[in-house]
């Protein structure tokens, strides 16, 4: 088991990318192979890679740096020549928090679409939004990138499956975002390999849920992954002795992997306990994320900072996110210090200015989820 004590993460909500390496991770980086990976000589992320593949259903498997390379690559695989577009959910960190990637790297522009339902992107939302045609007024979309998951939302899987037919039929490739979806397999008890039959292409993050210190892995066919391999050398990750890093993170496949379904059950209680007191949240709470409503819950946002600070947890937006790493007790204070901020902010007088604005993460709302 991991532990929750001697993380300096312990009292962490800001992320789960503050999640720290565990002993064994740390053990596995001494014990790692030096083969240089840039020739394929590697044995350690061979391995990794071999596992990813096979979990995925994918051909085959390419460790990168991080979840943004995953996803800058793994859409420009599906690219040839502008003009071309990329259609995704406005909020999607492909398209909104990888330092305009898609229109460097790949000269694409982009669909951003606000789904109909304030949730997940849907086939209809799809349909309202592709650009399909031969048109030279416009950018043809060749690819539809989705996140799974949002938010910490759970698209269903019959869902993906519809957008991934309807993508297929017309010529488009279907990229997945799964920097989280660790989270969504744990969650819903589909396999990696269910979710990822719908896909081309699909990133994860192993430096998020999955706490190890450093990377990513993209999975999809020989070729696309012949590709990747020169594309990650053209973006400077040609790693040499990558062992030391895909260590840590075979062993976060193994031993962190299977602590979300626990760290799923802890958010779900806090959000029981949270309703209690009036603190509801923006958007469906499916996983490890609970984005706090500030105008419905009352709750001004200043205040809410000012008492984690006091009673020693770390928030900085009204996204909470928890990971394997955070302890019992910090949820406790956690709840200690939404509860003084509610109480406060009704004792504010009518004409008080918020110390801060909430920033929001529904439909109407711009995003900032500092990923």
């Amino acid at each position: 088991m991991t532990s929750t004590t001697t993380s300096a993460a312990a009292n962490e909500f800001r992320s789960d990318t503050f999640t720290t390496p565990t002993p064994a991770m740390l053990e596995a980086m001494a014990n790692a192979t030096f083969g240089d990976d840039v020739y394929q000589e590697d044995r350690t992320t061979s391995q990794f890679q071999q596992e990813v593949a096979r979990l995925t259903g994918m051909e085959d498997a390419l460790f990168v740096l991080s979840g943004t390379m995953g996803n800058q690559i793994g859409v420009r695989l599906h690219l040839s020549q502008p003009p071309h577009s990329v259609l995704c959910d406005y909020r999607a960190h492909v398209y909104a928090e990888e330092g305009s990637g898609l229109a460097i790297l790949s000269q694409a522009m982009v669909t951003p679409v606000h789904p109909a339902n304030g949730i997940y992107m849907t086939l209809d939302d799809v349909k309202n939004w592709v650009t399909l045609g031969d048109d030279i007024h416009v950018a043809p979309t060749r690819v539809i990138s989705l996140e799974v998951t949002i938010g910490g939302v759970v698209t269903p899987i019959d869902e993906i499956q519809k957008i991934s037919e309807f993508a297929h039929a017309h010529g488009i490739k279907v990229h997945c975002d799964g920097a989280r979806l660790w989270n969504a397999s744990a969650a819903t008890g589909h396999s990696l390999a269910e979710y990822c039959q719908h896909f081309d292409s699909v990133s994860m993050c192993v430096s998020k849920g999955l706490g190890a210190p450093i990377g990513g892995v993209l999975a999809s066919t020989k070729q696309n992954i012949k590709q990747a391999r020169w594309l990650r050398k053209q973006q400077g990750g040609g790693i040499r002795q990558a062992g030391v890093l895909t260590a840590a993170a075979m062993v976060a496949l193994k031993e962190v992997w299977p602590t979300m379904a626990e760290t799923h059950r802890k958010t779900k209680q806090l959000e029981r306990d949270l309703a209690a007191i009036g603190v509801v949240p923006q958007i469906p709470v499916d996983t490890n994320f609970f984005f706090i409503d500030a105008a419905r819950s009352k709750l001004d946002m200043g205040v809410l900072l000012e008492q984690c600070q006091k009673f020693h947890v770390r928030l900085m937006d009204e996204r909470i996110s928890l990971h394997h790493q955070v302890s019992d007790a910090a949820i406790e204070h956690l709840k200690s210090a939404i509860s003084e901020a509610v109480r406060i902010t009704k004792t504010l007088p009518p004409d008080y200015l918020p110390k801060r604005q909430p920033s929001g993460y529904g439909s109407t709302s711009k995003m900032n989820e500092y990923s």
